[in-house]
């Protein structure tokens, strides 16, 4: 009998998948005994459930080992997406045979933001052509405001030419603890120094700390990096962004950092914009020249005041257009919203005076719309934002000055 059952036992396993099979094991002779034969099913069912138990958690693992080969797989897919976006910070990273793969430019990856309060600010309007730039002094050299590409900028057009900015009192230091420094570059060729100090009227017995922008990397004292793929911004504008905390300095070219020195041993007192090889040969521009200092944590403020005033987002001349550099501001508003999903913001935009007063409050508001449609399009859900413009009505400095005109150009961030 034991051997009878073991045998039917095998049959059925063998023929499981066909209907008639089973039908034949559970009446194989007919001429057994019903309850022999029920019991004969009954033990023949329960041996084809455990078989087909076991084929499922042999399946079941074949698939859990295929999908952990799949997670494996695609972790390594994530963790060379990763080393590209470090490419972005002038790192190379390697592909699977061994190459360096190209750098790819990642706008997540810049981190600058501009201080919230604009302490010097020359954008070069209403300047007259041919004159020395009225906001700066002149420290050797030949520099002058010019028209280049229909805009006003300052030129250098003298060997080892230099300036600093005009202020009161530029014997002392005027660069706050934390501070950012902002300009727009175009250089035929050679290199341009920033001093981080005023060489014509602080006394500082060496050099101190200096960056020096080449055509395809930037210096700072020991540390230097080239550009991602050796990229040449020489014949085109560039934006140079230097960011100062306490002691802690990075350097930026368009969206790349490319300096970050955790300990600088000598404390920035100043500003001097230097071109040693600026000739008539070789006309290097300079305009959007601005310092700011720093302030408290976006978070922090908000928990403060209810709001987040940002001045450091930027749009094209009388237009709605964002401008690279205003990404930085943009990517920490959408961290914030995305680490505390109980806030939700209205979007107001502000302009400074000049121009017309009904021109100013349409462009506020389409400048506001663009912000939200940018966080909308990095996964802030759309229902947590709403927009408003404001135009000139509401300003916050003085639109008697450039740096009161650039602190009433904002975007606030208001609590709902």
């Amino acid at each position: 009998m034991k051997y009878s059952l073991i045998f039917s036992v095998i049959v059925a396993m063998l023929f499981c998948f066909s209907p008639e099979s089973q039908a034949q094991i559970k009446n194989p002779l007919k001429k057994t005994k019903e309850e022999g034969v029920n019991r004969t099913n009954r033990g023949i069912d329960n041996t084809v459930d455990k078989g087909y138990d076991k084929l499922e958690e042999g399946i079941g693992n074949l698939f859990k080992k295929k999908d952990k080969k799949q997670k494996e797989g695609e972790a390594a897919d994530e963790a060379e997406g990763q080393g590209q976006g470090d490419e972005a910070e002038g790192n190379k990273g390697n592909t699977a045979s061994g190459k360096k793969s190209d750098p790819v430019l990642n706008w997540a990856k810049y981190d600058f933001v501009p201080g919230d309060k604009v302490i010097f600010e020359d954008n070069q309007l209403g300047e007259e052509n041919g004159e020395f730039p009225s906001r700066w002094d002149l420290g050797n050299g030949t520099a002058e405001i010019a028209q280049f590409g229909g805009e006003n900028v300052i030129m250098f057009r003298g060997n080892a030419t230099w300036i600093v900015p005009y202020l009161k009192n530029p014997e002392k230091d005027y660069l706050p603890d934390v501070f950012t420094i902002e300009l727009d570059l175009y250089k035929p060729s050679g290199s341009f120094n920033i001093y981080l100090y005023d060489r014509k009227n602080q006394d500082v017995k060496s050099d101190a700390t200096y960056f020096n922008i080449w055509s395809e990397s930037m210096e700072c004292h020991s540390a230097k990096s080239n550009l991602p793929g050796n990229q040449n911004i020489d014949n085109k504008w560039v934006h140079i962004a230097i960011a100062y905390t306490s002691g802690k300095l990075k350097g930026y070219i368009d969206e790349t950092r490319l300096i970050n020195i955790p300990h600088l041993e000598f404390n920035p007192l100043g500003l001097t914009l230097y071109c040693y090889h600026a000739s008539d040969n070789n006309r290097v521009y300079v305009k959007n020249v601005r310092i700011a200092e720093g302030g408290v944590k976006y978070y922090d403020r908000f928990l403060q005041d209810g709001k987040i005033i940002a001045n450091g987002i930027r749009f094209d001349v009388n237009k709605a257009t964002l401008k690279p550099e205003s990404m930085g501001i943009i990517n920490e508003i959408a961290t914030l919203m995305k680490e505390h999903p109980e806030i939700n913001f209205c979007v107001e935009g502000h302009t400074d005076s000049d121009g017309d007063n009904d021109f100013n409050q349409t462009l506020s508001e389409q400048r506001a719309k663009t912000v939200v449609s940018t966080l909308e399009e990095m996964g802030i859900d759309g229902s947590r934002l709403t927009s408003k413009g404001w135009g000139e009505s509401k300003p916050i400095d003085t639109n008697a000055t450039s740096e009161g005109k650039a602190n009433n150009r904002r975007v606030e961030f208001v609590k709902v």
